[in-house]
C-alpha cells in the first residue's frame, strides 16, 4: 500500500470492536492511529412481543445493517432467521459469509438508499422482511419497505452507549493537539461526532474543531457544521473502511 499517511496522526472514534481493520489499513498507509472510541455497543434482548412475532412466520428476507447486527443476532437469536440475507456494506457482508451464510443482496453504495435501489426490493407485496439493526437511527428503511407493501419486523439487537473516555487516550489526544503534529479526525456518524465533542475538555474541543475531519457523506458533514467545526471536512462515499481510507488520503494530501 502507498504510504499516503506518513506523518499523520489519525484520531479513530469508532467503537473499539469496529475499528481494528480501519486502524490496520491506516497504519499500513503510514498513519499513527490514536484510538478514541466514543461509543460502546450494548446487546439488547428482544421485547417479548417482538420475539413472539419473530416465531410466527417463515421470513423471506433478513436485512443486516451492520457487523454488530450480524454478530449479536447470530449469537442471541434462533437460526436461520430468514430464507434470504441482505447486507448493507461490504464489512457486514463479510461477517455474514464468515458465519457461513450466503449474502443474496448487497448494494454497492453502503446505505439504506443503496439497498432500496436494488431490484430485489423494488416490489415487496406479500413479502416479509426482518430488519436487524441497532436501536434508533433513521426511519427511512423500515418506512420505505412498508410503503412497498412488505411486512416488516424490526429486530433491535444492540444500542450505542456513550463511552467514558479512557484517561490514556485523553492524554494522548491532548498531547497530539498541543503538538505540531498533523492530526486528522475521523468520525462515521453524527452521533459519534457529538459524543466526541461532548467528552473532551473545552480547550481540546476547540483545538479539535480546527483539525481536518473525514466523514461519510453529507449528513455527517452537515452535523459538523452544526457543531461549529472550523477545519476542512472531507466526505467519503460511505462509512466503509476502504472509502474512509481513500478520503483520509485526500484530506492528508490537501493539507
Amino acid at each position: 500500500m502507498s504510504r499516503t499517511l506518513d506523518g499523520v496522526t489519525v484520531v479513530v472514534t469508532r467503537p473499539a470492536a469496529q475499528s481494528a481493520r480501519f486502524i490496520e489499513l491506516a497504519t499500513a498507509a503510514g498513519a499513527h492511529c490514536l484510538a478514541y472510541p466514543t461509543l460502546l455497543i450494548e446487546p439488547l434482548a428482544l421485547a417479548p412481543a417482538v420475539a413472539g412475532e419473530l416465531q410466527q412466520r417463515r421470513w423471506d428476507w433478513a436485512i443486516f445493517t451492520s457487523t454488530n447486527a450480524v454478530s449479536l443476532a447470530l449469537a442471541n437469536l434462533p437460526q436461520p432467521l430468514a430464507t434470504r440475507h441482505a447486507a448493507i456494506g461490504r464489512a457486514t457482508a463479510r461477517a455474514l459469509e464468515q458465519a457461513g451464510l450466503r449474502v443474496d443482496a448487497r448494494p454497492d453504495n453502503a446505505t439504506s438508499e443503496g439497498l432500496l435501489a436494488l431490484p430485489e426490493f423494488a416490489e415487496l407485496t406479500g413479502r416479509s422482511v426482518l430488519l436487524v439493526k441497532g436501536a434508533g437511527g433513521r426511519d427511512l428503511l423500515p418506512s420505505e419497505l412498508r410503503v412497498r407493501r412488505a411486512t416488516v419486523l424490526e429486530l433491535e439487537v444492540y444500542r450505542r452507549v456513550v463511552a467514558d473516555p479512557d484517561p490514556t487516550a485523553v492524554a494522548a489526544l491532548h498531547d497530539a493537539l498541543a503538538s505540531d503534529r498533523r492530526v486528522i479526525v475521523t468520525v462515521t456518524s453524527a452521533e459519534i461526532l457529538r459524543a466526541l465533542l461532548d467528552r473532551v475538555a473545552a480547550g481540546d474541543a476547540a483545538r479539535l474543531r480546527q483539525q481536518p475531519l473525514v466523514v461519510p457523506g453529507s449528513r455527517v458533514a452537515l452535523e459538523a457544521l452544526r457543531q461549529d467545526w472550523k477545519g476542512p471536512v472531507t466526505q467519503a462515499a460511505t462509512a466503509e473502511d476502504e472509502a474512509m481510507i481513500a478520503a483520509l488520503a485526500r484530506a492528508a494530501s490537501a493539507g
